[in-house]
């Protein structure tokens, strides 16, 4: 099965690739823009570009892929979900001492730093695929409040459960505002690596996440998966949503993504993304 099938994806993608007027903060690697199946017109930087593919190739191989998942020109081999829409990106690197360095992390201070600046381009929504490295406790309120300023101003935050296979919660995952995104398999089972937790599946979905082709920085395309390569799924269909649907407020989109939350779902696995019904919940509504 085509992964936009999983999540009923293909006919919203159909509709619209999005607008410019719709803005996506993507907190990730930094991004290869001479990428020739990237629409690099619609992306502007609000940090370190090329020179840190350069200084940090690895953290570029992510970045560049989930870029392609949410901006890739129509027709490339990337999914490709919403290219006319404006992506900001604010690239974070690798950290030292980070499993690996394949993964873009950061502080909690350093991410709400990234969140701020996000947050001061006026978004509609910010994508969070990177890693949390644990750091002191005095760290954690400052990450708080920029979740918290996110939520003030009505600015979607998506972001990867994380790859640990544990049960649990981060800062991240337990905000209330946060959609946590756990990654599944083309047979539509959640990956057995994801994290989950009572928070992840009261207030997240599930978004493809096995071996998705998308873009790699040297100009190829590659395939990539777990929880950070599904959360764009989830953040490009809210994109393309608020496409359609200019004056939709955050918390109507929230509500037709996740229309069974809090009470009402007690798993902790988060239900598949349904864009199809989504869009269709908001038709109603509007």
């Amino acid at each position: 099965m085509n992964p936009l099938d999983l999540v009923q994806l293909g006919a919203l993608m159909t509709r619209t690739s999005g607008t410019s007027g719709i803005k996506i903060g993507l907190i990730d690697g930094p991004v290869a823009l001479d990428h020739p199946a990237l629409a690099s017109e619609n992306i502007r930087q609000l940090g370190e570009g090329n020179a840190g593919c350069r200084a940090h190739p690895l953290a570029c191989v992510h970045g560049t892929a989930v870029a392609g998942i949410l901006s890739g020109r129509r027709g490339s081999p990337a999914p490709a979900i919403c290219p006319d829409c404006t992506l900001l990106l604010r690239p974070i690197f690798a950290t030292p001492g980070a499993a690996g360095h394949e993964m873009p992390s950061a502080s909690p201070r350093e991410l709400a730093r990234a969140l701020d600046d996000c947050l001061a381009a006026r978004p509609h929504v910010i994508n969070i695929s990177a890693a949390l490295v644990r750091s002191a406790l005095h760290d954690e309120p400052s990450l708080e409040a920029a979740l918290g300023r996110a939520a003030r101003d009505g600015v979607i935050v998506v972001a990867a459960a994380g790859n640990q296979g544990t049960l649990g919660s981060t800062t991240i995952t337990r905000h209330p505002w946060v959609l946590p995104v756990v990654a599944y398999n083309i047979k539509g089972r959640p990956m057995g690596y994801s994290n989950l937790g009572r928070s992840i599946g009261s207030r997240g979905l599930g978004a493809p996440g096995d071996w998705i082709r998308t873009l790699g920085p040297e100009g190829q395309s590659i395939g990539v998966g777990g929880t950070s390569a599904a959360a764009p799924f989830v953040t490009g269909t809210i994109a393309l949503l608020l496409s359609e649907f200019p004056r939709a407020r955050a918390t109507d989109i929230r509500r037709v993504l996740t229309p069974n939350r809090i009470s009402q779902r007690t798993t902790l696995v988060p239900p598949l993304l349904n864009a199809t019904a989504a869009y269709d919940a908001m038709r109603s509504q509007l």
